[in-house]
């Protein structure tokens, strides 16, 4: 599905990825952690299509297709989801109107009739239910005024009626407590599919607990230094990166 290959990548006049090789299929959850600056932020940016970032060198597949040569717009119709760290508030714009354009955009660009207002508010009833959300939340202002806790359970719910081939999780758990995190896990879990993959990128070995990976990667100054299995992410809560960066 993801096939990365040599990627390099700059802000500004600072490489921050290089020589990334990374390749996803369908069907696989894989976790990538590792400290703080390694690149790792970086890289879901590069795959979005963030227009600050600039890559230098190497080439990025989607579905065979050449992902870098595409509009972040384009890269979400293809089916590519990014989940932010810090997710923002667009006041003014309802959450029910929100993902209704972004729905019925997407189903446009498939070739697809748009739902009806019973169709989505079905669909949409349905998809909140994932993540435990009240409806209230569907008439207040995209993550105006909610917790930290809310706003990623609000991206969770945005992912599952978009349905997306790959998504991409950034530091989903940051800042969640135990419940909150169990809650927007079980959500991501219910979406996984034969047919799409889920990256997960964090810290801590504590969600890998509930969205278990099929593979784990440890990103460090840019490049990939460990792949493995799940027991991997065991390893690290016990000793830290220490180990991995001076082996």
């Amino acid at each position: 599905m993801l096939t990365i290959t040599n990627l390099h990548a700059s802000i500004g006049d600072k490489e921050i990825l290089k020589g990334i090789n990374l390749s996803v299929n369908a069907g696989e959850v894989h976790a990538i952690m590792g400290p703080n600056g390694s690149g790792k932020s970086t890289l879901s940016a590069v795959l979005a299509g963030r227009e600050n970032y600039v890559v230098t060198e190497g080439e990025v597949k989607f579905e065979g297709n050449n992902l870098l040569e595409l509009s972040p717009e384009e890269r979400s119709w293809a089916g590519i989801f990014l989940g932010f760290q810090y997710p923002i508030e667009i006041p003014g714009v309802s959450n029910v109107n929100f993902i209704k354009a972004a729905v019925n955009e997407h189903r446009k660009q498939k070739g697809l009739p748009a739902l009806n207002g019973a169709e989505f508010l079905k669909l949409m009833r349905e998809r909140m239910a994932y993540v435990e959300m009240d409806s209230s939340f569907s008439s207040r202002g995209v993550n105006v005024g909610f917790s930290g806790g809310e706003k990623k359970r609000n991206e969770i719910f945005q992912m599952a009626m978009l349905e997306p081939k790959l998504a991409i999780l950034d530091e989903t758990d940051s800042g969640l407590d135990v419940d909150a995190l169990r809650i927007v896990a079980t959500g991501v879990n219910k979406m996984k599919r034969p047919d799409n993959a889920t990256i997960v990128i964090t810290h801590y070995q504590r969600l890998l607990d509930y969205i278990v990976p099929d593979v784990i990667h440890v990103l460090y100054k840019g490049r990939i230094i460990k792949t493995a299995g799940k027991e991997l992410a065991i390893e690290i809560e016990k000793r830290g990166y220490d180990w991995l960066i001076n082996e």
